[in-house]
């Protein structure tokens, strides 16, 4: 019987054309919006890192002053120079990454190579084990090398293409704020999205050039500051420029626990590293720690933007517009064919049969309405992604979102097309026939 609705179905859309039009055009734009925004959203709210979530987690630990003004109950997102050199010491049974980032001269030594400001994240060792950065060429650094300030760099393939043309750089040479650094590897695609590791600057955009041995990078002349520096007490600005300083946090920290023991083990940690900093003076409030994992952290530091959340409210609020157009049209429509339902229902067809078919034509309403919704959907992405902002790039349909817009077309309009159908279906056969 499906086959012979879904015939009868196509011979009424061909029948009633600019209605069918009129419905299936409803339903393209209410799906292209909605799919739109959704599929940004889809993109922003992902797992950047979904291989390796699960056992990344992130430290804080609170070195503010008792009665500071204004200070909220969270603690710092970040930790002072202290504070950083401690946990990483203390850490040492588990992999860990402290880090920071900002923008440093460079050149290759080419002969002519121009000086350019470069984005930098300076690290350590364990960060391309711990976040699955892959390589193109080389590898990283050691932790040996983390020690011995070695003058070492990996750079992205982007900057091996600009300076060396692309191939294998391993073993040359870059001056870095005045000094010399040898190249010892060129890492591949690699840019999770949001940029969790680090959420000071821009969650959503380009990933670092270059990648520089922590304890090194802190040697170097600087005049560019050190990452995103929040500092408090009566001159907040206070040793913006210096890593040291007791008052500002900017080191940014996260571990790898891959058993629940032992989140429980770093959690106490934590609390004993605290009360152990209260109780030499160093900090003033009560143990005030946290341990978020990856995706935790996300959802705490509400990476999607509220333009995005309230563009999307407002293309699902189109879509429901355009399916109410929908249902309207469709009562229209299958009550134009009152005729033709009545010498079915006087044939014989029960209620259920009449019911049946028009619900089966609402879905390849529907369906035609999704396939024609796909490229609204993909013009409204390419006109997200001129916008400029940090995550225009991300706004991509993939396969998952394009099964979601057929089957939310589908569904919506078998949903909207039951009360048209049921309409249709009550038709009094006796008054119909009696019409013709």
């Amino acid at each position: 019987m499906l086959g012979y609705y879904m015939n009868l179905a196509l011979r009424s859309l061909r029948h009633h054309k600019v209605l069918a039009g009129f419905m299936v055009l409803a339903i393209a734009l209410g799906i292209g919006a909605s799919i739109t925004m959704l599929t940004v959203l889809h993109n922003l709210s992902g797992d950047p890192l979904p291989q390796r979530s699960a056992v990344l987690y992130h430290p804080q630990v609170d070195p503010r002053p008792k009665g500071l003004s204004g200070a909220d109950t969270e603690p710092p997102d970040n930790l002072t120079y202290t504070d950083a050199q401690n946990l990483y010491r203390l850490s040492s049974a588990y992999p860990r990454v402290l880090m920071s980032a900002n923008r440093l001269p460079t050149r290759s030594t080419n002969k002519g190579s121009r000086l350019q400001m470069r984005t930098d994240r300076a690290t350590t060792s364990a960060f391309f084990s711990m976040f699955d950065v892959p390589f193109v060429y080389g590898g990283g650094w050691t932790a040996a090398e983390d020690a011995k300030h070695a003058h070492v760099v990996v750079i992205t393939r982007a900057l091996n293409d600009e300076l060396f043309g692309g191939e294998n750089s391993v073993g040359r040479e870059l001056e870095i704020a005045t000094k010399s650094f040898r190249v010892i590897g060129v890492i591949g695609d690699w840019n999770p999205q949001p940029r969790f590791y680090d959420l000071d600057g821009r969650a959503f955009g380009r990933q670092e050039q270059m990648y520089l041995p922590f304890f090194t990078w802190l040697d170097l002349p600087q005049d560019y500051g050190y990452g995103a520096m929040r500092c408090w007490g009566n001159n907040p600005s206070a040793g913006r420029h210096d890593p040291k300083a007791a008052t500002c946090t900017w080191a940014q920290f996260w571990v790898r626990l891959d058993h629940p023991a032992q989140v429980a083990s770093y959690r106490s940690l934590l609390q004993k590293y605290s009360a152990e900093q209260r109780s030499l003076g160093r900090f003033q409030r009560r143990p005030n720690t946290r341990l978020r994992s990856l995706l935790d952290w996300l959802d705490y530091k509400r990476v999607i933007p509220v333009m995005v959340r309230m563009q999307t409210w407002i293309a699902f609020g189109v879509f429901l517009i355009c399916m109410l157009n929908t249902i309207g049209l469709m009562v229209a429509k299958f009550l134009r064919k009152s005729g033709e339902i009545g010498v079915r229902r006087a044939l014989g067809a029960a209620r259920r049969d009449v019911f049946m078919q028009c619900l089966v034509e609402a879905g390849v309403i529907g369906v035609a309405g999704g396939v024609c919704g796909l490229p609204v959907a993909w013009l409204g992405l390419w006109m997200v992604r001129q916008q400029p902002v940090d995550f225009a790039a991300s706004a991509h349909l993939d396969l998952v979102m394009l099964l979601a817009a057929l089957f939310m077309a589908l569904l919506a309009t078998l949903i909207a097309g039951v009360w048209p159908a049921l309409r249709a279906a009550r038709v009094a056969p006796a008054l119909q026939v009696k019409s013709l």
